[in-house]
Formats: structure tokens, C-alpha cells, sequence
């Protein structure tokens, strides 16, 4: 039990190293188009749709502060939309729709895909991309197809899919954390 311990703190420790520049560019960006008056729009699957569901709720709600709440959706939640749209267009699109029906110029997308090759990600994020919408991914495993489309890149350097989840908790943790320090001066 306490190599399992030992190898997700050393992930962590390794995705800090090589992406603290990056972490904190994703946390300016998101505070400042919340300032703004836009919104965080959050997708995943599986894990890291449970993931975006958490994400949102500790922006929506609140991390550790007490603050007014700030806006955020999980794309994971609606399961009359989910449904509706994977039925109509295919799960492909289940993202893409919602980004441009909820979507606008100035607005986050943060998407969260271990592998980085999810293909209803990947829609989403193009969509966002052509509406002016910033795009962060929250990856792992190199960062699949992606990393290369993405404003902007935080890749776990795993490819065990349960150290890649932990970490990306950290990192939405540590954002959130950072947004409220920073949102309520």
C-alpha cells in the first residue's frame, strides 16, 4: 500500500515540476474570464466526467472560502440532453452541441481526458476553438491528439490511468484554491 502512496506523490511532484508554468497560466486564464462574467464549461468521460461534476461543483459552490458562486457547468450532467443528443447525432457529439449551444467568446473549456483521444472531447474542444472559446485539457498518457489542439496543455506524465485521475485532482484542487484566493481580493 504504500508504493501505490509513494507513486501517485511522485507523479504529482513530476507534473508540478514540468508544468508549473502552465498551471499558472490555466489558473490566470480562468480567473480572468470569470472577472469577465464568463464561464468555466467542463467535459470528460467516465472518471474524468465524475471529474468535471466535482470541478464544477467546487467552482459553482465553493473550495474553501466563502464567496459568492462563480459559473461553471459540467457537460456531464443532463442526462435528458446527453441522451437526446447521442441519440439524434451519436455520442460523438454529445460535447460539441453543448459548447455551442451554452458557449461563448471569452468562456473556458476545460476538458479532462486521460488518454487524450476521446473523440467527443477532441469535437468539443474544435467547437470551442471556432465560438473564441479558450480550451484547457487536463491529460495524461502523453497527451494523444489533444495536446495539439488545446490553448493550453497540462499533461500528467503517466500512463496508469488511476495515477493520471489522482493527479488531475490535484490540479483542479489547486485551480480552484487559487481562483477563490484571487477572485475575492
Amino acid at each position: 500500500m504504500k508504493e501505490y502512496f509513494e507513486k501517485s506523490a511522485k507523479i504529482k511532484l513530476k507534473f508540478i515540476e514540468e508544468n508549473e508554468k502552465n498551471l499558472r497560466k490555466a489558473i490566470e486564464i480562468i480567473v480572468e474570464a470569470l472577472k469577465n462574467g464568463n464561464k468555466v464549461l467542463i467535459c470528460g468521460n467516465g472518471g474524468s466526467a465524475a471529474d468535471a461534476q466535482h470541478f464544477a461543483a467546487e467552482i459553482v459552490g465553493r473550495f474553501k472560502l466563502e464567496r459568492k458562486g462563480f459559473p461553471a457547468i459540467a457537460l456531464t450532467t443532463d442526462t435528458s440532453i446527453l441522451t437526446a443528443i447521442g441519440n439524434d447525432y451519436g455520442f460523438d457529439k454529445i460535447f460539441e452541441r453543448q459548447v455551442e449551444a451554452l458557449g461563448k467568446k471569452g468562456d473556458i473549456l476545460v476538458s479532462i481526458s486521460t488518454s487524450g483521444n476521446s473523440e467527443n472531447v477532441i469535437r468539443a474542444v474544435n467547437k470551442a476553438k471556432e465560438i473564441g472559446i479558450f480550451t484547457i485539457g487536463l491529460l495524461g498518457k502523453g497527451g494523444g491528439k489533444l495536446k495539439d489542439i488545446v490553448d493550453l496543455a497540462l499533461i500528467v506524465p503517466s500512463n496508469d490511468t488511476a495515477r493520471i485521475q489522482e493527479c488531475h485532482l490535484t490540479i483542479y484542487h489547486v485551480i480552484c484554491e487559487e481562483v477563490e484566493k484571487r477572485m475575492i481580493k
